[in-house]
Formats: structure tokens, sequence, C-alpha cells
């Protein structure tokens, strides 16, 4: 049934995109786009109600592209039809959590899927919202968001540092925090992704990141984010935020080779040794040779502190490297000496720094 219209009425009422971030923590949000549409990128936090099946999509768009609006609209209801029950039960299921009898609910922007979904909950007692220009209004919002200058502050530092447990205790130490990491599900080197759940969709991850980006600094407070490569396994930070978080200034937390080196043998000491290998050969161009086939025979020998001895000398020249092609790498990086990973003390001397700083 294609987007283009609401066909129906009464106390349906529709809000936009500021009314529905304002509402969604609270209320039940339902898409239901086909699940393919909705398994590549929707809304964070929305519930699958899928109208149509992927196939019965395909359909109704052929029929309503070749044939007719109306020949479409009657293929759509013949699919409706035999699973009103259905969703009006799985629409109670969607809400036995939440404690309220409101839902909101969108298709791709805003037209017959989610007017015919509404009617139903409507009649049967729902109060139903339905969101203007549906998931295509909030893409444009979530796009929107990743272009504007956000007051960032950056957590740098080398491999084995233990920054996403420093941004941690920021967090508990009462700071705005972003874990890119965990929205990407991966770690950003090229070990990155093993033990993780498999990455979400480019789309997504930015959906995730936008709606991050408002939730964080909605209250004009700066958000803490770690410095992190432009691509991180998979998917890409898009361009306009790239170069807003490169041009922050870095909080760099200084820890001891050895030290770090320890936090990256209970990290990853116990993965699996086959995955090692792979991830150790997805980097024999940029590691050279000779480093690879050392780094290979020191896991094969089941000494994995050599092995990654050799890879974390190779990812601190990589990261140094980064650091020197900022706009202003003397100016903006800001060294805290620190002699454990991930420490709490870590938070602390960064936010002291950061005082001494502002008040300078």
């Amino acid at each position: 049934m294609a987007d283009n219209q609401s066909f129906f009425s009464g106390m349906i009422e529709k809000i936009n995109i500021s009314q529905l971030l304002e509402r969604m923590s609270s209320v039940p949000v339902i898409d239901v786009r086909s699940p393919g549409e909705y398994a590549h990128a929707r809304i964070p936090g929305a519930d699958s109600l899928p109208l149509f099946s992927d196939e019965e999509r395909k359909m109704v768009g052929t029929a309503y592209k070749q044939e007719s609006r109306e020949k479409a609209i009657k293929i759509g209801v013949d699919y409706f039809g035999g699973k009103m029950r259905q969703m009006i039960e799985r629409a109670e299921d969607l809400i036995k959590t939440s404690g309220t009898r409101t839902v909101i609910v969108h298709c791709w922007r805003g037209g017959m899927r989610s007017a015919g979904v509404a009617w139903l909950l409507d009649l049967y007692g729902f109060k139903v919202y339905t969101v203007m220009g549906g998931y295509k209004a909030f893409r444009r919002w979530a796009l929107d968001q990743l272009l504007q200058d956000h007051d960032l502050a950056v957590l740098g530092g080398y491999t084995g540092s233990g920054k996403t447990e420093i941004l941690g205790h920021l967090h508990a130490l009462g700071e705005q925090t972003i874990d890119l990491e965990d929205i990407a599900h991966h770690k950003g080197s090229a070990f990155g992704a093993i033990g993780q759940p498999p990455q979400p969709s480019q789309e997504m991850f930015e959906n995730l990141f936008a709606l991050e980006l408002w939730k964080q600094g909605r209250n004009g407070r700066r958000i803490w984010i770690e410095d992190e490569s432009q691509r991180i396994g998979h998917v890409n930070i898009p361009g306009a935020m790239w170069t807003c978080m490169r041009s922050k200034p870095v909080h760099f937390v200084e820890v001891p080779f050895e030290a770090r080196l320890d936090h990256i043998m209970g990290h990853y000491g116990k993965l699996n040794r086959g995955e090692l290998a792979a991830a150790i050969l997805r980097i024999q161009k940029r590691l050279g040779g000779l480093e690879t086939k050392t780094a290979l025979a020191y896991l094969a020998e089941g000494d994995l502190r050599e092995c990654f001895r050799i890879l974390l000398t190779y990812y601190d020249k990589q990261y140094g490297k980064s650091l020197d092609q900022r706009p202003q790498p003397q100016q903006q990086v800001r060294r805290i000496p620190c002699t454990v990973s991930g420490s709490e003390e870590a938070a602390r001397n960064i936010l002291m720094n950061l005082k001494i700083a502002e008040n300078v």
C-alpha cells in the first residue's frame, strides 16, 4: 500500500519529530514497515509490527506502479484483513511493560500503512499518534544532527589505555558520554569484531549516533567521546562529524606500555586463537612480513604476551601518526599521565586537568 496520504481521522493525532523524541522514552513506538526495511535501519527503540511481509510489500508496490492506486489498495486490504487480530494482540504485548495504552505508529513516510494500523488500534481502544513524514522524516533529522558542531571532549590514548572503561568512570562522575564502539559493535582495531554481535548497517549506526548526540547534548553540556578512526569495522563516522571530532581538544591519557600490555592480555588473552591469527593476517601488509611471521609464531607457541607486544607497538605507531595529522596537534593534545589502564584515577585526573585548563 503506497505511503502517499492519510485517509483515516478520528482520535488519531499526528506528531512531528520533536514531539516523537520527547515521547518515545515513555510511549511504545511501532514501526509498521516490512521486516526487511526494519532490519536495515529504524528509529532506535522502535518495535516491529509489519503490516506487510517483504514479498507482500513488493506485490502491493508493483500493483501501484504498474496498474493503479485502487488495485494496490485492494491487494493491501486482502493482506491486512487476515492479520488484524494478530496485530492487535502483538500491540497489546508491546504495551505490557510500558503501563500505557498509548502508542506511536509510523511507516516509511507517514502514509497509508501507518494510517491503516493506526485506524485498527484506535478502533480497538488505543490512544494512537502517527508520525508526520514517518521514518523518512526521522532520517532527515538524524542526518542533520550529524552535520552540527557539537560540544565534544575527545578522550585519547594509545591502544590498551582502557579508554572505554575511563568513559564509564567519567559517566559515573556525572559527565555526558557516548560510547561509539558500543554503538558500532566493534572495538576499532583489526581485532575489534572478535566476540562482538553483528555490526549495524551504516544507516542504523548513524541513527543511533544521532539519537545519542541529541540525548546527551540537549542540556547544553559537553559530551565525552573516544578518539576513533573514521572507520570502525564496517561502518564510518560521517564526514562532517569526523571533522568536528578532529577539531576538538584531545585529552590523552598516557599509560605505561607494560600496563597497557597487561590490559590487552586481560581483554584478548582468552579469545579464539584462530580468530586472532586471522586478524593478524588482515593487517600483514601494514605490519610487515617479518613482524607478521613473528607474531603468528608467538601465537602458535602460546606466548600471547610477546605476540601482543608486537601488535601494540604497531598500533602505537599508527595512533601517533593520527595524532600528528590533527589541524593543530601541539595545541589540541593535552597529555595526562596515568599509571593504570582504565582507572577511575585517570578519569579524575582528566577532569582536574580540564578544570585547570579552563581557569587559565
